[in-house]
C-alpha cells in the first residue's frame, strides 16, 4: 500500500488587511532602503566628506534629477519606517481599538505633513 503525500506550498497567502499590507511594504521597501542608505553614507561621508558639504553642493548635486529622485526615495522609505515603527510601539501600549485607531489617523497626517515639507525642500529646493 502506498501513501501520497501533497505538496508543501512554499508560497504565502496574499494579505486582506491593511496591517498585512503595510507588513509587506516593510518587507519590500526594507530591501531597498538598505543599500539606498549605504550609498548615501558611502558617497556623503566617505567620498565627499561632511565637512565638504555646504550650500553650494547641495545645489550643484540637485541640478540634476536622478540625485532628487534618489534623495526623495530615501527620505520617503526611511520615514515611512520610522512611522510605522512609532505606530507598532505606540499601539502595543493602546488597548482600546478607539484610540488604535485615532493613533493611525494622528500618525498618518503627521507622516503625510512631514513628507510634504521634505518632498517640497527636495524637489523646490536649491537653486
Amino acid at each position: 500500500m502506498t501513501t501520497t503525500v501533497a505538496p508543501i506550498s512554499r508560497g504565502r497567502e496574499r494579505p486582506h488587511t491593511l496591517d498585512g499590507w503595510i507588513w509587506l511594504a516593510m518587507r519590500y521597501s526594507g530591501i531597498l532602503l538598505i543599500p539606498l542608505a549605504w550609498i548615501h553614507v558611502a558617497i556623503q561621508d566617505v567620498l565627499v566628506g561632511v565637512n565638504r558639504i555646504n550650500l553650494n553642493y547641495v545645489a550643484q548635486r540637485w541640478a540634476l534629477t536622478g540625485w532628487r529622485v534618489y534623495d526623495v526615495a530615501l527620505l520617503a522609505l526611511a520615514f515611512g519606517h520610522g512611522m510605522n515603527g512609532l505606530r507598532q510601539v505606540l499601539e502595543d501600549y493602546l488597548t482600546s481599538d478607539v484610540a488604535r485607531r485615532a493613533v493611525r489617523w494622528v500618525i498618518f497626517f503627521l507622516w503625510l505633513a512631514i513628507a510634504a515639507v521634505g518632498l517640497v525642500a527636495v524637489v523646490g529646493g536649491v537653486r
